[in-house]
């Protein structure tokens, strides 16, 4: 379970993400992407704001627009990380059957 945190009125809040909830706001995220509220790099700032309101719709959590950029921006290294590993540089495949990595014998 990974973490982001917000200041609060002075005060640090942590938000706790499992992998329903990282699941949840990434289908939030491809919805709003898929509306054309990420025309560029970055949401706009209704995509954020529905982002922010269909996530607390869905699991009763709220979240400021900063943690939720927060994951989004760990999210995005994990996944660039994710990509170079199952690359060509390493040799390694994924078996999207499986579900596992692929590699040669050697």
């Amino acid at each position: 379970m990974s973490t982001s945190a917000v200041e609060v009125s002075g005060e640090k809040v942590k938000a706790m993400w499992d992998k329903i909830l990282t699941e949840i706001f990434c289908d939030i995220c491809i919805e709003e992407i898929l509306k054309c509220n990420r025309p560029g790099p970055h949401f706009t700032k209704d995509g954020w704001l529905k982002i922010m309101t269909n996530l607390e719709k869905e699991t009763g959590k709220a979240f400021s627009q900063r943690q939720l950029k927060n994951k989004w921006d760990a999210l995005k290294k994990e996944w660039k990380a994710w990509k170079k590993l199952k690359g060509e540089d390493t040799g390694l495949g994924w078996n999207p059957i499986k579900r596992t990595v692929d590699a040669l014998d050697d």
